[in-house]
């Protein structure tokens, strides 16, 4: 019989705990398209239209896995945010510019 995660987080020691969090925390960052847009309290129909395309254009880009910078650049402006782009290295990380300063 299953029993609640919060019977095994209990017995859980402080450091497992930790770790738990941590991968939540990181799982949190990781967010679709859609599931954005419907955080923000839009509709495909709404953003469409900062976007000046139809509907249907909007479920296309949410659907995509690979896309140009511009189309995801525009998206989140439609949505209200800002897209900054950065490469991680080991023991660096940099903010790129595209199409030059």
């Amino acid at each position: 019989m299953a029993r609640p995660f919060s019977e095994l987080y209990d017995k859980m020691s402080p450091e497992a705990r930790a770790r738990v969090e941590a991968l939540v925390r990181e799982d949190l960052r990781k967010i679709a398209l859609s599931d954005l847009r419907k955080a923000r309290k839009l509709t495909q129909t709404a953003v469409a239209e900062q976007l000046h395309i139809d509907q249907g254009a909007v479920s296309k880009i949410e659907k995509q896995s690979n896309m140009y910078l511009q189309t995801l650049r525009s998206y989140i402006e439609a949505v209200g945010g800002k897209l900054e782009l950065r490469a991680v290295f080991p023991g660096e990380t940099v903010d790129l510019v595209l199409g030059g300063k």
